[in-house]
């Protein structure tokens, strides 16, 4: 059995995620020889801390750790003096300065621990920089819920399709645009229509620029250009027009005409733009569905769709990403 003590950073709706599927998926990591041990989950207002364990019921049902941390510890302090073995890092993105987040990574690489994270703010600003301070330091990055949801993009190129050459990676990588887009076109309902009844439904933000400007979805383009393409861009260097400008006629006129209209983002073109798609094309996906069509040599075009970030659909990304590390580094063991 192998023990593995893990640190959470980052209690919001995504860390509440991690928690209960960690505490879920339990037995099933035990069958696996895996025990992820929860010894530390920390917020903005402190860490809850517990060497053999945290008990998740316990903290499940706080909107944050105010009333059951045990320590004041937090961010990268918490990470550097916790001996964990890996951290999980799950603040909010921010595609700017990449902070809190990306100081995080940095403390946890730098302390030769293994990061997983849902954060795409550091890996947009700092992807270089945190790759060589995790091969300089033994360890691993893993970042698949950052760019799909469920989908398992990084992980289908980087493993299943080795030995493929990759010419393009094309897709919809923002539910909420698609769910936005969507509604549009089946109700001929305008945009703001559209964006009001999301944000009802909890699907968009208060403040939905990140978005519908397409923000999130060139954030995603960068980290697949840098991790998959080995571009070495940034976020000005993609071309980003959001959906803000589509309205119910350009959809019913697309329609009409046998297509439908999606926020598309196109590596290594760097785009990120409304396009054409016929209504047979397996990218013609509805509601809050992401796809994306993988172009290769020897496996032709292969096409990939899941659901995009819930809570939930994070956290599976994310222990995806966790399992892998440690199927990993047995297999190098045994070579």
């Amino acid at each position: 059995m192998r023990d593995v003590k893990v640190s959470l950073v980052g209690y919001g709706v995504v860390g509440h995620g991690v928690v209960d599927v960690l505490n879920r998926k339990k037995k099933m990591l035990r069958e696996m020889g895996l025990s992820l041990k929860l010894i530390s989950v920390s917020d903005h207002t402190g860490t809850v801390f517990a060497e053999d364990g945290i008990n998740a019921e316990k903290i499940l049902g706080e909107r944050t750790l105010q009333n059951v941390a045990t320590c004041s510890m937090k961010g990268k302090e918490a990470v550097s003096a916790i001996d964990s073995d890996l951290v999980i890092e799950v603040t909010p993105t921010n595609i700017v300065h990449g902070q809190p987040g990306l100081g995080h990574m940095e403390a946890a690489l730098s302390s030769g621990k293994h990061v997983v994270t849902s954060n795409k703010g550091p890996l947009v600003v700092s992807y270089g920089r945190l790759k060589k301070l995790a091969e300089d330091n033994g360890v691993m990055l893993k970042f698949e819920a950052t760019v799909g949801g469920t989908m398992p993009l990084i992980s289908l190129v980087e493993r299943t399709l080795g030995g493929n050459t990759i010419y393009g990676i094309r897709g919809i990588f923002n539910g909420t645009c698609n769910y936005i887009l969507t509604r549009m076109a089946e109700e001929g309902i305008p945009y703001t229509h559209a964006l009001s009844e999301a944000q009802d439904l909890g699907m968009a933000e208060a403040d939905p620029s990140y978005d519908v400007e397409g923000v999130d979805t060139a954030g995603k383009v960068v980290i697949l250009a840098n991790a998959l393409f080995d571009m070495n861009i940034k976020y000005s260097d993609v071309d980003v027009i959001g959906i803000t400008g589509v309205t119910p006629e350009a959809l019913a006129l697309a329609r009409k005409r046998g297509y439908v209209i999606k926020l598309i983002g196109d590596v290594p073109a760097l785009t990120v733009r409304p396009m054409l798609v016929p209504v047979d094309s397996p990218l013609a996906v509805a509601g809050t569905l992401n796809s994306a069509a993988i172009y290769t040599d020897l496996s032709g075009t292969i096409t990939v769709t899941g659901l995009g970030a819930g809570s939930i659909e994070t956290a599976s990304a994310i222990l995806t990403d966790i399992i892998s590390i440690y199927r990993t580094k047995r297999i190098d063991a045994i070579f």
